[in-house]
């Protein structure tokens, strides 16, 4: 009878495996998700332009802290503004205008003497115009899913990585100008899966007993503290070139997997799941690569979930939504180019609280699923 019992338990327990790794397969073939693949392309080619050009500039130890700072302001705040003149003007094509002011900045830099303000400034205007293109390609192709944008912004990690490590060689930065044209064909193809025709997006992921107003800043709120704990993560284990290779792309796929997972199971349970199960890893992998690279990998997967959220409330402004999350993301990193938090302790602190009051937030913003 016992073993009979054990038998059904078994294949309840692999029929459900089945169904929710069918579940998950399916995320990979939604309607236009080619465009997130697109947009994964031209969003590592531009983070790898950006910090190409930053590793290179911060050389100068005088000024080595206040150029990344002046960069995130320019290149994360005014994206909120392009988004919203990208809404009303929803065939802007932000992409290109994106792609040759980044090419601008280079030839400037190149072959102009003259200070690094003028070419970092176009940069970051590029990088902006950029990720606005992304994100409202992305999000109106979606059809109200999470994964076609959550692809689109891990392609950033690890484009990252990729202008830190070019930086390293003598690579002659004429090639980094060729790589940028690559984007071209990349944002027209994209293009092709917006039907402009359609003014709202299908995004239904806020809660409705909540005040609209609300749930904008406290997701916002979610964004900025995610940004400010990135920096705060305790990873002494990562000394060597490859061990950073390993943390950028994990951020990556992180905020891929939250997107594709929260279409294949449920945004709700994802955000709130991920965000808790990130505690006990980030507070015990601090010398330990492998259990800290799978709390990185839990912590980076709200990024597409606060998006779907915002986006959820202002449904006609996607552009505006994000631009919203890249604030969120300026005011969370800010503070670290003026404040260190060095002890280990503090920081596993400030993460178990940060990471509660987070999962508590989203579990109250984000629909419940008895709505659907």
């Amino acid at each position: 009878m016992e073993t009979n019992y054990n038998n059904v338990s078994f294949l309840l327990w692999y029929n459900s495996l089945g169904e929710n790794m069918n579940s998950f397969i399916k995320s990979f073939k939604q309607k236009n998700i080619t465009c997130g693949y697109l947009y994964f392309y031209i969003h590592l080619v531009t983070e790898i332009a950006c910090f190409y050009f930053l590793s290179k500039v911060t050389g100068n130890a005088k000024i080595v802290w206040l150029i990344p700072f002046i960069y995130d302001g320019l290149a994360f705040v005014p994206q909120s503004l392009i988004g919203y003149i990208n809404d009303l003007h929803p065939k802007l094509k932000t992409g290109l205008i994106g792609t040759i002011l980044l090419v601008i900045s280079y030839l400037i830099h190149i072959y102009l003497d003259i200070n690094v303000t003028l070419p970092l400034v176009v940069l970051c205007l590029g990088n902006a115009f950029l990720h606005i293109s992304g994100a409202e390609c992305t999000l109106k192709a979606s059809e109200g899913k999470l994964s076609h944008s959550a692809i689109f912004v891990g392609g950033g990690s690890f484009g990252v990585i990729s202008g830190r490590l070019l930086a390293t060689t003598s690579i002659n930065p004429i090639l980094i100008v060729l790589l940028m044209l690559t984007m071209i064909p990349f944002i027209l193809l994209a293009d092709t899966y917006v039907d402009y025709s359609k003014k709202e997006t299908r995004f239904n992921y806020s809660n409705p007993k909540v005040s609209p107003y609300l749930i904008v800043f406290l997701a916002v709120m979610v964004v900025i503290v995610r940004g400010y704990m990135g920096y705060g993560i305790p990873t002494s284990w990562n000394k060597t070139t490859l061990q950073t290779v390993y943390l950028f792309c994990i951020m990556g796929l992180g905020k891929c997997l939250g997107g594709i997972l929260s279409d294949a199971y449920g945004i709700r349970k994802v955000g709130i799941i991920s965000t808790l199960l990130a505690i006990p890893f980030l507070c015990l992998g601090n010398n330990y690569m492998l259990i800290s690279l799978i709390g990185v990998m839990f912590f980076s997967m709200t990024m597409a979930i606060t998006l779907a959220i915002l986006v959820s409330v202002y449904k006609d402004r996607p552009g505006l939504a994000f631009g919203f999350t890249t604030i969120g993301l300026f005011l969370g990193t800010a503070p670290i180019f003026f404040i260190t938090i060095t002890s280990s302790i503090v920081n596993i602190i400030m993460i178990t609280i940060l990471s509660i009051a987070c999962s508590f937030v989203l579990g109250k913003i984000i629909r419940s699923e008895k709505y659907d």
